[in-house]
C-alpha cells in the first residue's frame, strides 16, 4: 500500500512504524473473513481493511471524525487478522497508533471520558477492585440476575508451596485475577513444586499494563511496566529462569515490554530481558511435561471438557494445540469447538465498553463451546473465564486448575 504521510508525522516514531506497517498491506482482504466485527456487522469499515484505510488517511493528513473513532472502537485487537495474513501486516500495532492519535484529535465526552477514567483507576487498584468485587459478592442474592451473573464465585486459593527448590520462576502478580480467581496462580505454583520447580510470588508489582495502554493511557501503562520490572528485577539477577504469566491476556503485554519501552533509555535493555524471559503457563508446563506425566492420576475418570483458546494465546503469542495436547494426555476428553478462531467479546474493557457487540460475541462463542454438553469449560485467560462464565450454568476454569487436581503429591488443601 503507498502511502504519503502528512509532514506532522514524517520522522516521528509512530509515522515511521505506521508507514513501515501500511506499506506491508497488500489489501487482499484475507483478514475480513476472520476479523469478528465484521461477521457481525458486514461494514468494511468493522473490519481489518477498511480500519487501516481509515488510519492510513488520516496520517495522510484527512479529518477525522468520532465515526472514525467509533470504527476504531469496536475492533476487539484480537489480531485473528494477524494469524490470516499472507503479508504479515503488524495490525495490532497499527491500531494501537491510530486509536492514540484519534483520540487527540476527535476527544471523549464527558460521561465516557468518566467511565475510562474510573476503568483505568479501579481495576488495576487491587484494594478497590478487591473490595468492590467482596462487596458484590455479598449483595449478589439480592441483585437482578442479570447483573449477579457477572459477578464471580469465590475461588478459594488452597495452598501455595513454600520456595523450596534451587529452580525458581516469578509469578506475576496481576490487578484482576487475585481476586477473582487466586486458584489459578496457586494451581500452577503446585504443579510446578511437584517436579522440582518454585514458584515466587514478587510484592511491589501489580498491573501487567495491558489495561491502560488498551485505555489509550500509553504513559500510564510504561509506568506499570517500569513497576513490575522494578519488583522482578533483584530476582532476574539472582537467576529467575522465566516470568510466568498464567492469563495469556497479560502475557502478550509482559513480552511485548521491549517494545513498550523502546524509548526510554533507563529501561530498554532491562524491558528486553523481561520480555525474554516472559512465558504463558503452556511454555513452562510443556518443556517438564517428561517430569509432570507419571504424577498424573489417569484413573479418575474423564471429563468432557471444551476448551476455548483466547485470541492472546492463539493470536497474540501463536500457541495453538499444545493446551489441548495436555488436557488430552490427563485422560480428559476434549470435545470441538466451531469457529474456534473467533473471539468470545472479553478482550479487557470492550464487554464494558461495548457491550451489546460483547454479548452477541459471546452468545455465539458459548453455542460453539456449548454443542456437544461440556462437563466443563477450560480457557488461559481470566478475561475470558469470567466473561463466558456468566453466560452459562456450566463451571469455567483455567485449564491448570484441572492439570493441579489430576496430580499426585500435592498437598490436600490445595485440592478442591
Amino acid at each position: 500500500m503507498q502511502t504519503n504521510l502528512a509532514p506532522e508525522f514524517r520522522g516521528t516514531p509512530d509515522g515511521e512504524e505506521a508507514d513501515a506497517i501500511l506499506r506491508a498491506c497488500v489489501h487482499c482482504g484475507f483478514c475480513t473473513a476472520t476479523c469478528p466485527t465484521y461477521q457481525l456487522l458486514g461494514d468494511e469499515l468493522d473490519g481489518p481493511r477498511g480500519r487501516i484505510y481509515l488510519i492510513k488517511e488520516m496520517l495522510e493528513g484527512a479529518a477525522v471524525s468520532a465515526k472514525t473513532q467509533l470504527h476504531l472502537d469496536r475492533c476487539l485487537t484480537c489480531r485473528s487478522c494477524e494469524t490470516t495474513c499472507p503479508s504479515g501486516v503488524r495490525y495490532g500495532r497499527l491500531v494501537d497508533i491510530g486509536r492514540r492519535i484519534v483520540d487527540e484529535r476527535v476527544g471523549r465526552g464527558t460521561a465516557e471520558s468518566a467511565l475510562r477514567w474510573s476503568l483505568r483507576k479501579g481495576l488495576v487498584s487491587r484494594p478497590l477492585f478487591g473490595g468492590a468485587l467482596a462487596l458484590g459478592r455479598i449483595a449478589k442474592a439480592f441483585v437482578p440476575s442479570q447483573m449477579s451473573r457477572r459477578i464471580p464465585a469465590s475461588s478459594p486459593a488452597g495452598a501455595w508451596p513454600a520456595a523450596r527448590h534451587a529452580r525458581r520462576m516469578i509469578a506475576l502478580e496481576g490487578c484482576v485475577q487475585p481476586s477473582i480467581a487466586p486458584s489459578i496462580d496457586a494451581a500452577l505454583a503446585r504443579v510446578l513444586d511437584r517436579v522440582g520447580i518454585s514458584l515466587v510470588r514478587v510484592g511491589g508489582g501489580g498491573c501487567c499494563a495491558a489495561l491502560p495502554f488498551h485505555l489509550d493511557d500509553h504513559d500510564g501503562a510504561r509506568a506499570y511496566a517500569r513497576r513490575n520490572i522494578d519488583a522482578w528485577w533483584p530476582h532476574v539477577e539472582a537467576g529467575a529462569e522465566a516470568i510466568v504469566v498464567t492469563a495469556s491476556g497479560c502475557g502478550v503485554m509482559v513480552k511485548d515490554y521491549a517494545h513498550l519501552l523502546a524509548r526510554d533509555p533507563a529501561y530498554a535493555a532491562r524491558g528486553e530481558r523481561v520480555a525474554a524471559l516472559a512465558r504463558d503457563t503452556i511454555e513452562v508446563v510443556a518443556p517438564e511435561w517428561k517430569s509432570i506425566a507419571p504424577l498424573v492420576a489417569l484413573d479418575k475418570g474423564p471429563q468432557r471438557v471444551a476448551f476455548h483458546a483466547p485470541c492472546s494465546l492463539q493470536h497474540g503469542m501463536r500457541i495453538r494445540g499444545e493446551v489441548e495436547e495436555i488436557l488430552r494426555a490427563i485422560g480428559h476428553e476434549l470435545l470441538p469447538v466451531a469457529d474456534a478462531h473467533l473471539c468470545c467479546g472479553s478482550a479487557g474493557t470492550y464487554s464494558i465498553l461495548q457491550p451489546e457487540l460483547s454479548s452477541r460475541l459471546r452468545r455465539n462463542k458459548l453455542a460453539a463451546l456449548e454443542a456437544d454438553r461440556p462437563n466443563v469449560i477450560a480457557s488461559a485467560n481470566i478475561g475470558c473465564q469470567t466473561h463466558l462464565a456468566a453466560g452459562t450454568s456450566r463451571p469455567v476454569r483455567h485449564w491448570i486448575e484441572l492439570l493441579d487436581e489430576r496430580m499426585f503429591g500435592g498437598s490436600p488443601a490445595g485440592r478442591r
